[in-house]
């Protein structure tokens, strides 16, 4: 079994759109949308879901009323502003903890004098499993302004490999974050092979350099796809040359597209889509990176 993971720099370049065109054009794979902070290939592949489990990756401190004396210690010794203060009805102050200021250190449990606060897990939020037309989903949803998508991206990969093993899949293709942060390290660490997705501007040249040194600490063999290559021909020309000194295979270039948003509206993938135009390169692009899995 192996894992592909196609990742970016930035957001926007059209590694969600490519995974959901890799995902038809294998039925030998299970789907892993490991950017949990934004995840949107549930949009393309419309999963219906059959198993969710809250996601816990980190504790939170609660004050218990009916114990809290009143005197503050918890406030005094919070670091992150987290507690504050309301004055009460009869002479007597409550305190609460402010659960997305909270930081999860305990702290103020560890030393409240009357033993008013309880720190135990948090809900971060959920991953799902699901199936798909095109097999199965593993994905997940991190709630707003939460920690720890670090955390759940393992959890994703881990039940991901799980089904992939029961059922007996060939690959375990993950929707990685853009960046180069907590999730993108995650989802790439252990991957047979990662895909960068760029695009021709100068930002993009950055940051394919930033996701190869990532890559490259990793010991993970990379390739780069150039999206809409032919808005900037020069640029594209500077990417090829920068992956060629990088020792980085270039698996293909897309051309650009109006029929890749008109597949989204359809809620289809481009190679579902349409046969010709920027769909073709897509399917040259599958060949290249299915070739370089299997070597």
């Amino acid at each position: 079994m192996k894992e592909l993971v196609v990742i970016s720099g930035k957001g926007g370049t059209g590694k969600t759109s490519i995974v959901a065109s890799f995902a038809c054009l294998t039925d030998r794979a299970i789907v892993a949308d490991c950017d949990v902070d934004a995840a949107d290939l549930h949009l393309v592949l419309e999963p219906e879901i059959r198993e969710r489990t809250e996601f816990s990756g980190g504790s939170r401190a609660t004050v218990l009323d009916e114990l809290c004396n009143g005197c503050g210690e918890c406030q005094r010794l919070c670091r992150f502003d987290a507690v504050s203060c309301i004055p009460g009805t009869n002479g007597s102050d409550r305190f609460a903890i402010d659960p997305v200021a909270c930081e999860g250190c305990g702290v103020c449990a560890r030393f409240c004098p009357a033993d008013a606060i309880t720190f135990g897990p948090a809900v971060n939020g959920e991953w799902f499993v699901s199936d798909t037309r095109h097999g199965p989903m593993v994905h997940a949803k991190l709630g707003a302004g939460e920690e720890n998508s670090g955390k759940l991206v393992s959890v994703v990969r881990k039940q991901a490999k799980k089904i992939a093993e029961q059922r007996g899949l060939d690959l375990v293709l993950i929707d990685g974050s853009p960046g180069i942060g907590c999730p993108v390290i995650a989802s790439v660490a252990g991957a047979d092979l990662a895909l960068v997705v760029t695009e021709p501007t100068l930002s993009g040249l950055h940051d394919l350099q930033r996701v190869a040194d990532l890559t490259r600490h990793f010991k993970v063999g990379t390739h780069v796809c150039i999206n809409k290559w032919d808005l900037n021909e020069d640029v594209t020309h500077q990417i090829e040359k920068r992956a060629a000194e990088q020792g980085i295979t270039l698996a293909g270039k897309v051309r650009y597209d109006r029929a890749v948003t008109e597949a989204q509206i359809t809620k289809q993938s481009l190679v579902e889509y349409q046969r010709n135009g920027a769909a073709v390169d897509v399917r040259r692009l599958w060949d290249t990176v299915h070739e370089g899995l299997t070597r």
